[in-house]
């Protein structure tokens, strides 16, 4: 029997924390229209072109949404939300988004407002992107070699790359598209002293998308990823207003070149400068969880419509019969509730947080992204597979999405660099370890949703004790220390970020009001909890944090939450609400 509709409904609330009707309803609307819907055949520089035509008809929605596109970049719920469906119905298009929006209009928004007519941008007359990374400076961006010294005599900058290895990296800047500017970064030059990185708006190319004089724009390769117009950019000695410094705290000019800054440190200034980078995290995060969602619903209706060989001659029984294939489908949803529940509460502590206390978050806001872009990526991988050749075709919307997941893995701050600093920052301080538990383990079962959130606590505890006692050891240098101690300390950070997510899914279950909801995201968090302690059973059991006979129950428990999930698996992907408009056009659901 199915479940009542209610049940979704119930589900989808906490999943959307009651804006499904609200902000998730305008974009849910927009990307299930007909303009969306995946064309076939196109190739890459048509399937570029579409997505820059798509960016406009976005950008009405967007002001729609909010009173103008620095409003929009502003709104972090609003912003997050958009990436959400964004990614589901062409990731390349919700690439340049991002950009325009969160990275170019966010910038704009984080720094000091100035007297500069902003009209082409605002009206989408001219696509916004943001030049950071170079050639030879990726995650190390802070030593990029880009300058924009200042002419004291014209009251000007001069915007040059000095070598081939400064070009700027990847960035949109394309002739497609039609006419371009950026926010670039570079290094501040008075009389011969660098001050830091500071961002200054560029234009790029004019009305036909050509370069302007002393730009220079090289396309790359086609990449694995979203199908974005990439590029290699230069500029060679390319004048620039004096508005066209982005100003703020960290460093001001006045144009007779007097330069103050209230901090001190160089470094300091440069992140100041790009922190719209960690809005961006989230931005990466939520076109995750969007693509992931989707991706698992698909699955989990073809399983259902899908037929195949029972275990009797001449029986047909759908996929989702069989326990090998609706175990791994069920883990892909208890993933995706937990990932979901815990970005929404990463987003609401950010949005609710005052701009001066936000730093303190921005570790938690790379964490989140790291280990929800890293999720997604396996959930995706695992359902392209449960559906087969199906899965590979693109207008199934599985294939495409995947590989922009590569993309939002990258992209915002490499996810290995990222977990690898937060885990030295949690070493020496910046994490909360939850005390250990009193109770005896003999006295706990398994089946007590607090015992496993504590044994995930445990899991946490062990990781940050192993990493402190390797970071204590002697060793012939701090790099020999610090590669002794890097594994247990990004064991420390998943290990972080996975009781965090228990955390928010058992605490939906708390909040919805029918019983079967409450026991239907009980069992998603004991199945997503278990797997967990299964990893990480031997320390569990060597710690006296579990029994040898609970380390044994394991496999049962497991079995018996699968058994209670299986019949409800569309249930529970209906939740996500993706726009029957959309999943309507993926051939694998329609024959």
């Amino acid at each position: 029997m199915a479940d009542a509709p209610d049940t979704a409904a119930e589900l989808s609330d906490v999943l959307f924390a009651g804006r499904l009707g609200t902000t998730h309803a305008r974009w849910r609307r927009l990307f299930g229209s007909a303009p969306f819907r995946f064309q076939e055949g196109l190739s890459h520089p048509e399937r570029v072109e579409l997505s820059y035509r798509r960016l406009r008809l976005v950008d009405r929605t967007a002001r729609e949404a909010s009173s103008g596109p620095q409003a929009f970049a502003d709104d972090p719920v609003e912003l997050t939300a958009f990436h959400e469906w964004a990614g589901v119905v062409d990731p390349g298009m919700a690439t340049i988004a991002s950009i325009h929006y969160n990275l170019f209009f966010g910038s704009l928004v984080d720094h000091d407002p100035a007297e500069r007519d902003l009209s082409e941008y605002t009206d989408a007359e001219r696509i916004g992107t943001f030049l950071c990374t170079e050639v030879a400076h990726g995650n190390d961006a802070a030593h990029m070699e880009t300058t924009a010294t200042f002419d004291r005599a014209t009251g000007t900058f001069v915007l040059n790359t000095p070598a081939p290895a400064a070009a700027k990296f990847m960035p949109n800047t394309s002739p497609a598209g039609g006419a371009k500017g950026a926010v670039v970064a570079a290094r501040l030059i008075i009389d011969g002293a660098d001050h830091g990185v500071f961002l200054f708006l560029t234009p790029l190319s004019d009305g036909t998308g050509s370069a302007l004089p002393g730009v220079e724009v090289r396309p790359l390769p086609q990449t694995a990823s979203s199908p974005v117009d990439h590029c290699a950019t230069s500029f060679h000695e390319v004048r620039l207003p004096f508005g066209a410094l982005l100003q703020g705290d960290h460093g001001r000019l006045t144009p007779d070149g007097v330069f103050t800054s209230a901090l001190g440190s160089p470094r300091r200034r440069f992140l100041r400068s790009i922190g719209r980078v960690t809005m961006g995290k989230l931005c990466m995060t939520a076109h995750s969880l969007g693509v992931m969602r989707h991706a698992v619903d698909v699955a989990v209706r073809y399983a259902h419509t899908r037929v195949t060989s029972g275990m009797t001659n001449g029986q047909r029984v759908p996929l989702i019969a069989h326990r090998g294939h609706h175990a791994p489908l069920l883990d892909a949803v208890a993933t995706a509730y937990a990932a979901t529940l815990f970005q929404r509460s990463v987003v609401r502590q950010w949005a609710t947080t005052p701009e001066e206390d936000r730093p303190a978050y921005e570790r938690l806001t790379a964490i989140s992204k790291a280990w929800i872009t890293w999720r997604a990526r396996a959930v995706m991988t695992e359902c392209r597979e449960r559906c087969g050749a199906q899965g590979l075709i693109m207008a199934n919307g599985i294939a495409l999405q995947l590989a922009s997941i590569e993309g939002t893995i990258t992209a915002e701050g490499d996810n290995k660099v990222i977990t690898e600093k937060a885990g030295g920052e949690m070493l020496l301080g910046g994490v909360e370890l939850k005390p250990e538990s009193e109770t005896a383990a003999e006295d706990r079962e398994l089946a007590d949703p607090e015992y496993l959130q504590d044994l995930l606590a445990d899991i946490e505890r062990i990781a940050h004790t192993r990493a402190k006692e390797r970071l204590r050891r002697r060793a012939a240098s701090p790099l020999a220390r610090w590669n002794a101690t890097v594994t247990p300390a990004v064991a420390l950070v998943d290990a972080h970020a996975h009781r965090l997510a228990g955390e928010a899914l058992m605490t939906a279950a708390g909040q919805v009001p029918s019983p079967l909801s409450r026991d239907l995201l009980r069992g998603l968090h004991a199945l997503f909890v278990l797997r967990q302690i299964a990893a990480h059973s031997g320390d569990l059991l060597a710690r006296g944090r579990m029994t040898a006979s609970q380390v044994e129950e394991i496999p049962d428990a497991v079995e018996a939450v699968l058994t209670f999930l299986a019949p409800h698996a569309l249930t529970l992907t209906r939740a996500f609400a993706v726009p029957e408009e959309l999943l309507a056009t993926h051939p694998m659901l329609a024959s």
